[in-house]
């Protein structure tokens, strides 16, 4: 009777390479708290930090990110990120690009846009839920879909919007620059053409800070993402005492 060979043991299987993304920032307790938020969104990311430019140049040159979270203003040079942008383009391209700055987001979103960073969120004027989810959303798009146009998108032929967030909203063909909660009210804005859409309604749309000073700085912020590409634009009005409306 000859001998039971036993099988050989099973290999376990290779554990999947965790996402990671950088975060570009130069001051610490701000760079550590970003850490922090993102950790405690997932604690499965690889967090890396970087505080100044050649930190960040050559963490980009040894690594490819799955998101960049970075400050335009890094130390002295006050337009380092827009290098590390054009840098990022360059050697990883479809990378998604979360910039968080103290700049005036009226007048650094525009410029944001044209580098195709992802998203841009002005210090003070976010929170941790609206950073993590905007992240969130990046890593679960993957940066191959950050330059997607929507597919199966709902509106009207002007402004298309992909109700899974699957890529940016598009207003006549070019992509509109907004935080996620800005685009849910533009999303409901434009189902309700010709209606008033009552505060109520838009409160819906917003996780944290539900009041009525909240809802017109997000829809000023709308109002000048879409006169960035039609600088008429003015078919979203205030409706005194009740909400906004968006003309027909």
């Amino acid at each position: 009777m000859g001998r039971m060979v036993q099988p050989a043991p099973a290999t376990p299987p290779t554990p999947p390479t965790p996402q990671r993304v950088a975060v570009i920032e130069d001051d610490a307790p701000t760079s550590n708290q970003l850490k922090g938020w993102i950790l405690a969104a997932r604690p499965t990311l690889a967090v890396d930090q970087c505080f100044t430019r050649d930190e960040a140049e050559a963490a980009l040159e040894r690594q490819r990110y799955d998101a960049v979270v970075l400050d335009i203003e890094l130390g002295r040079e006050r337009h380092a990120g827009v290098a590390i942008i054009n840098a990022i383009n360059k050697r990883h391209p479809g990378t998604p690009v979360l910039v968080v700055s103290a700049m005036p987001a009226a007048l650094y979103r525009s410029i944001m846009k044209a580098l195709d960073a992802w998203d841009y969120l002005q210090k003070t004027t976010f929170d941790e839920g609206e950073f993590t989810e905007t992240l969130l959303e990046i890593l679960r798009a993957g940066p191959a879909r950050a330059d997607k146009a929507p597919r199966g998108a709902g509106g009207t032929e002007e402004l298309l919007l992909d109700p899974l967030r699957q890529a940016a909203a598009l207003y006549r063909g070019q992509r509109v620059n907004l935080p996620l909660t800005a685009q849910r009210i533009l999303a409901v804005l434009n189902g309700k053409r010709g209606e008033v859409v009552s505060y109520e309604e838009l409160y819906a749309a917003i996780k944290s800070g539900r009041n009525r000073d909240n809802v017109r700085k997000h829809v000023s912020t709308i109002r000048e993402a879409l006169r960035e590409i039609e600088p008429g634009f003015d078919a979203i009005e205030n409706v005194p005492m009740r909400g906004f409306r968006w003309r027909p």
